[in-house]
């Protein structure tokens, strides 16, 4: 998926998957605050969210291109980089592998790669164990991260919230050296994570399904990816874990594991688009460019070590 680039974290490519809706009467309809969370939050969400993964795993691929073709009307979705460009169900299009070469990876040692193609969400520092998910909208890291674990570590440190729409690359990959050691995960409700329902949904992402993902660096430094699930998405798959997180599995699941990655690799998707927010300790500044509402690409350089 990823290429090697040892002195540039430039990309390959301009990025259009976050391009604005077409226009017309659809892009002013979702416009409008009220709508939009009336539509995407107010709706049985664990049973649309359900009833969407079942759909999405018909495997007819006439099904599919029917599927897929409404879904570029009302999203401008760019398939022209998917190693396969036909798709035996809608799973398969959405957790897409790339054509090789298509993201460039920012090898430098110091630097902390982005684990996805993503939007930059609400970034800032950990102080007291509070983090926002929007101006105004705080939530504990101790919550976030569960009865089980103890999220200390990263007192005074970062975190940035990385956005993947559903039209994006569902991949994600390890952002350094390092082994992941142990994973959580918290079963929850599926509210949609966008802009809109984040500045009106207290604690949203601590309600939404979850995985803690704590992992230690190469350079010693621990660290934590917790992707969130939402509505029409609650399947994160980990490859090191032969399991799929999902709303079946109620409570905290407790999942030790010894699974070393090199930075790049690919650690798991999800089956739709969500959320990964990203914790580091002290010690790590944000990479150059990187600022609520940017689009990044899997590979770029998202934070530094000082």
């Amino acid at each position: 998926m990823m290429k090697n680039q040892d002195a540039s974290p430039a990309l390959t490519g301009e990025i259009n998957d976050h391009a604005e809706p077409r226009p017309g009467w659809f892009k002013r309809l979702v416009a409008q605050e009220d709508l939009n969370f009336l539509l995407t939050n107010r709706v049985p969400r664990i049973a649309l969210t359900k009833l969407m993964g079942r759909f999405s795993r018909i495997e007819s691929p006439l099904l599919t291109k029917l599927t897929i073709a409404v879904w570029q009307w009302f999203i401008p979705l760019d398939l022209s980089e998917a190693k396969h460009p036909q798709f035996r169900s809608l799973k398969d299009c959405f957790t897409r592998e790339l054509k090789p070469g298509s993201r460039v990876l920012d090898a430098r040692p110091e630097i902390f790669a982005s684990p996805s193609d993503a939007i930059v969400g609400a970034t800032g520092v950990v102080r007291q164990g509070q983090v926002y998910q929007a101006k105004g909208f705080p939530y504990s890291t101790e919550e976030l991260f569960g009865p089980t674990q103890d999220a200390s570590a990263f007192e005074g440190g970062r975190f940035v919230t990385l956005r993947l729409t559903s039209a994006m690359y569902h991949r994600f990959h390890a952002p350094a050296d390092g082994t992941v050691e142990h994973v959580t995960y918290l079963s929850g409700d599926t509210w949609n994570v966008n802009p809109v329902a984040l500045k009106r949904v207290e604690r949203l992402f601590c309600r939404n399904e979850r995985a803690v993902v704590r992992m230690t660096l190469a350079s010693g430094h621990p660290i934590a990816l917790v992707p969130v699930a939402a509505i029409l998405v609650a399947s994160i798959r980990l490859h090191f874990l032969d399991v799929l997180l999902h709303l079946g599995r109620q409570g905290a699941n407790e999942m030790p594991c010894n699974a070393p990655h090199v930075k790049g690799q690919e650690m798991g998707w999800f089956e739709h688009g969500s959320t990964i927010i990203v914790f580091v300790p002290t010690g790590f500044e944000l990479a150059e460019g990187i600022a609520t509402g940017v689009q990044i690409r899997a590979g770029q350089a998202l934070l530094k070590l000082s």
